[in-house]
């Protein structure tokens, strides 16, 4: 086996980490009779050779050495190198035909010219003994045989020699990547399509498989009660047809990680957040997510097929729908209030996942969350009468995180009763990260919180580099609680973190005196030290807050002109918004301003037409308004700073109306990250805009 292997100048290409003369342990690797080797090289191969779904040259160079392994049927672990190929060459199929930089180390057209020669590999893999090779093989039979109609003909035999659900679902997908990829069988998949659909003796799964991917293949040809029927066969489809996929495993549930040693706890449930999110529960949910992708911007249809999928008996296929539930409208705006009731609903499960990932989706949605706060306070309520009040530090795992994800998306909304189970937070240090991070939203408790607050932040060893993400949310927490008693802890954090050189918390609490105002003089001897620091973040950082506290502009503004000379973007951009502040008495800054409406960088273009409108109004107001709705354009995620900027002008800003009216009538959220809450303040300020100007 592997001939050649040393033949090949491995470390003359590169992965993703830089040159990959590693490749050949990591293929000898792959065929170990160690598991444990083996598994450390697949994860290796993934994170560095196929990083992300990028396709390299050593990648290509790899797909012979792979392709004998899959091939051997005394190779161990043959499935996973089959997922791995397939994995492989569906990035390759689906990106050869674009340029991709740099050139000469991504090879996606190689790659995929590699695996379409060996095609008919695949044909004996989607058919060998072993059902999981035969499920990791399926999917390449859609990508890599290029004879359409043989490919086709190849599916609907397997389909009809294969008696496992999940197999038949991925024929049935393989089948649509076919179409879609060759269309010359477009229309012989979509007649077999809609054969299966209306075949009762095809079974509910296979019918609503064909019926999806018949969608997927021509969403334009979808008829009205595309998904009423796709919701009668999902109703037909019992829990118990596939044991092992729905049948709900606490043992799963309730595993976690082990603590990292010397790994700060946000980051560690981080990457346990991401492992859980990876779960699938159901066989039908990668088939369903197929669907709610092709139906789009069709909002009612995908939130009455949610409904169904929220009905199910099973709670894997629950838990699997509120998460598709999440993705809907974290993706696309509309009225999402019934949705969110429904997704409320799901915290009276009698499965403590399933609850908890309502919560945990009404946390992340918490700006049009409003509609759950009736039911998430009676939940939260419910828990603490229950299991108790210190149920925020319940030592089951399960039960704890059910608590705590309601009591932050309840805390989100800025609801009281969420306030006794985050001070049991602080009070225990259970957890109290999490607590740390939402008490911010709850002023009408800054009493019983600040001194809490405050007191966690002397206790932090501004030294430790793990410790500094729990100092920034401590300081942003008490800056939005806005307790002035805080005032002392916050500057004693600024001079320990100015003595250890942590710029994180230096910049946190920076921020956090900012919002006090002139409360914060105290601090301004070292404010004003600050103001000529060597980090690139804290100067500017500093330059704006001696404005908020000082108010003195003749102090200030010569340090913004400095800081406009410069070429970091972020200290431009931070100066623009702080000559803005400062208005009309920052007019020497002017000229620069105007200068820099020609810069390259939208961002800085926009940041300073804003500051220039806040220092001289109407007189600009054309060359503003030019530069805002250029930067737009070609930066749609500018529009959160743009609209702000306009809501400002006025009259000023009637030229921009169609343009918000164009940004109001796309489906899809935008914004600053695209993010909810920054969508959902888009759509408000455009429309109050549209109103006043109409």
């Amino acid at each position: 086996m592997f001939n050649g292997l040393y033949e090949i100048d491995w470390s003359s290409m590169e992965h993703a980490y830089g040159p990959a003369g590693e490749i050949p342990a990591l293929l000898l690797a792959l065929r170990s009779a160690d598991a444990e080797q083996r598994g450390g090289a697949l994860s290796r191969f993934y994170g560095a050779v196929h990083h992300q779904g990028d396709v390299y040259g050593c990648t290509t160079a790899s797909l012979p050495f792979l392709l004998e392994l899959a091939g051997d049927a005394t190779a161990p672990d043959r499935a996973a190198i089959v997922e791995l190929l397939v994995s492989i060459g569906r990035a390759a199929v689906e990106r050869c035909e674009a340029e991709w930089y740099p050139a000469g180390i991504v090879d996606y057209a190689g790659a995929a010219a590699v695996l379409r020669e060996r095609g008919e590999a695949f044909v004996g893999y989607a058919s060998d003994a072993d059902p999981c090779v035969r499920r990791a093989a399926i999917p390449g039979l859609g990508l890599f045989i290029d004879d359409a109609r043989r490919a086709a003909a190849i599916l609907r035999r397997r389909l009809a020699g294969e008696p496992g659900m999940v197999e038949r679902l991925l024929v049935l997908d393989a089948m649509a990547t076919l179409a879609v990829r060759l269309p010359e069988v477009l229309d012989e998949a979509m007649a077999w399509f809609a054969g299966l659909t209306a075949d009762p003796a095809a079974g509910p799964e296979t019918r609503l498989g064909a019926l999806v991917q018949r969608v997927r293949c021509a969403p334009q040809q979808a008829g009205e009660d595309v998904v009423s029927s796709a919701i009668s066969l999902l109703q037909e489809i019992s829990p118990a047809a596939s044991p092992g996929w729905t049948a709900w495993d606490s043992r799963v549930a309730a595993a976690q990680a082990a603590p990292v040693q010397g790994v700060p706890p946000q980051i560690a449930a981080a990457f346990g957040d991401l492992d859980r999110l990876g779960r699938v529960h159901s066989p039908a949910t990668g088939l369903l997510r197929t669907f709610h992708k092709a139906l789009a911007a069709c909002i009612p249809e995908r939130a009455a097929l949610l409904a169904a999928q929220l009905r199910s008996p099973d709670p894997g296929s629950r838990t699997d729908a509120i998460r598709m539930s999440a993705e809907l409208m974290k993706s696309w705006r509309g009225d999402h209030a019934p949705l969110i009731v429904l997704v409320a609903g799901q915290l009276g499960a009698a499965s403590v996942e399933v609850a908890a990932e309502a919560a945990s989706v009404l946390e992340a949605c918490h700006p049009i969350a409003e509609p759950a706060r009736a039911k998430l306070a009676v939940h939260v309520a419910a828990q603490r009468v229950a299991y108790g009040t210190q149920v925020w530090a319940a030592p089951q795992q399960q039960l704890r995180r059910a608590h705590q994800e309601a009591v932050r998306a309840l805390a989100r909304l800025g609801d009281g009763r969420a306030v006794p189970s985050v001070l049991v937070a602080l009070d225990t240090g259970v957890d109290d990260w999490r607590a740390i991070q939402v008490a911010g939203a709850l002023p009408q408790a800054a009493r019983q919180l600040a001194p809490r607050l405050c007191d966690h932040l002397r206790r932090i060893d501004v030294a430790d580099e793990g410790s500094c993400l729990n100092a920034s949310a401590m300081l942003s927490a008490l800056a939005a609680l806005g307790d002035q008693a805080a005032l002392p802890a916050i500057t004693e954090a600024l001079t320990a973190a100015v003595s250890h050189g942590q710029s994180r918390v230096i910049c946190s609490a920076l921020k956090a005196l900012a919002a006090f105002g002139p409360a914060s003089a105290p601090a301004l001897t070292t404010v004003v030290s600050l103001t000529a620091a060597s980090d690139a973040h804290v100067r500017p950082a500093a330059v704006s807050v001696l404005w908020a506290v000082g108010r003195d502009q003749e102090k200030v503004v010569p340090l913004l002109g400095d800081l406009l000379a410069e070429r970091a973007f972020f200290k431009i951009t931070a100066a623009a918004d702080t000559a803005g502040e400062i208005g009309l008495p920052a007019a020497a800054v002017l000229p620069r301003l105007r200068e820099l409406l020609a810069h390259s960088y939208e961002w800085v273009r926009v940041h300073c037409a804003a500051a220039i409108w806040e220092i001289s109004g109407e007189a600009e107001a054309p060359a503003v308004l030019e530069a805002l709705l250029q930067a737009w354009a070609q930066n749609p995620a500018t529009a959160n700073h743009v609209v702000a900027c306009l809501n400002r002008m006025g009259p000023a800003a009637e030229p921009a109306l169609p343009q918000l009216r164009a940004q109001l009538a796309l489906p899809q959220r935008g914004g600053r990250f695209a993010s909810i809450g920054n969508d959902e303040e888009l759509q408000r300020l455009s429309r109050d805009i549209i109103g006043r100007l109409s």
